[in-house]
Order: structure tokens, then C-alpha cells, then sequence
């Protein structure tokens, strides 16, 4: 994966808490084997009606939120069952970021593991990043991981805490295999010491 250092972009608000996995992506769209195409189905039930129409009231669907690369929610998000497709379908919709009061623990460690940032702000921090919102939008969000921190328009900074490791992993577009292979010499070795032929 590419390493994320610093992103700037748009905001959608999703103001709405314990979105679980099922309806970030619904089960019946889990027949794929790769990451690549589920952002069409992201949301699906909330973005479109049963007859297959846009659902005009859903957030997401208003048109300046569109372009956003940043998803800013609630509580709980990605609550639910671990499907690792819920970031895929996130990531490949076009979001790099998501800003929530707090995410399920499991789906926190999925993002990390696909490339995306997932920050915790507190509610009065989410509410204040809101409050520069046009209709759906936060217009402008400098984010930077190095610094832990989101700067919005008017240069208000929140910081916010990360985890070392997984700090590490993002900055360096690393994920576990990758981490393992950078030991590929020391497991040749061990390997060749210890096979009997």
C-alpha cells in the first residue's frame, strides 16, 4: 500500500451512530474474492430505494458530497459482524479518512490494514468540525498523521491519539505480510538449519 502521511480533502457527515458492517456493505454483495468494486455497493440499502431509484434524503447522495474522501460520523462505527469488506467497500468508494466518535474494535484494525486512517474525536470536536459543514460538506480537512492532528478552514486544529504500531504501519504502507517479509532472510535461514533432506 501506498504510505499515508498527510491527506486533504472534503468531508461527507454521516451523522448517525452504530453504523454496523451490514449496512455499510450488505451481505448479498459478499461474493467477490478481491478488494476492488464494492464501493458501488457501499450503503447500498440507505443509497437506493427497492425499486433500484436514489435515495434523494440519504446523505451521501446529495451532490457536493460526491467528491469527499473524508467520512465524518458517530459513535460505534462498524459495529457488527468483522466482514473485512465493509473498509474495502470505503476505500474503493473513495474514503481515506473516517472521523468517529469511536469504531468497533475490529473494524478499526481492518482500516489500518487497508490504507485507511481511522481518527477519535470527541463528540464536541466532531460537532465543531460539523458546524463548518455546507449542507453534507466540510468543505476543506487538512489531515496529518504524522502530527495527529485535523486542521479545518479557519486553521482550528484537533489533535488527536494513535497507536504507535499501527502509526507505523500506515506511514509506511506496511501490513503484516509485508512486516513478515521484511524477515525473509532470517526465515530462509532458520528454515535451511532445521529441514533435514
Amino acid at each position: 500500500m501506498p504510505g499515508f502521511r498527510t491527506h486533504l480533502g472534503s468531508a461527507a457527515v454521516l451523522d448517525r451512530d452504530h453504523v454496523d458492517t451490514d449496512q455499510i456493505i450488505p451481505k448479498q454483495f459478499l461474493k467477490k474474492i478481491d478488494k476492488a468494486g464494492y464501493g458501488e455497493f457501499l450503503f447500498f440499502d440507505w443509497r437506493y430505494h427497492s425499486n433500484g431509484q436514489e435515495n434523494e434524503d440519504f446523505e451521501l447522495n446529495s451532490p457536493e458530497t460526491k467528491e469527499a474522501s473524508i467520512l465524518v460520523t458517530g459513535k460505534n462505527f462498524g459495529c457488527g459482524s468483522s466482514r473485512e469488506h465493509a473498509p474495502w467497500a470505503l476505500k474503493d468508494y473513495g474514503f481515506q479518512v473516517i472521523i468517529a466518535e469511536s469504531f468497533a474494535d475490529i473494524f478499526f484494525n481492518n482500516c489500518v490494514k487497508n490504507g485507511i486512517l481511522p481518527i477519535r474525536l470527541s463528540k464536541a470536536e466532531i460537532r465543531n468540525l460539523q458546524s463548518e459543514r455546507d449542507g453534507n460538506l466540510v468543505r476543506t480537512l487538512r489531515v496529518d498523521l504524522e502530527q495527529q492532528q485535523v486542521e479545518n478552514e479557519t486553521g482550528e486544529v484537533f489533535r488527536f491519539e494513535f497507536d504507535p504500531y499501527w502509526k507505523k504501519m500506515l506511514l509506511n504502507g506496511w501490513d503484516e505480510i509485508s512486516v513478515t517479509l521484511q524477515q525473509e532472510a532470517f526465515i530462509k535461514k532458520y528454515e535451511d538449519e532445521r529441514i533435514v533432506n
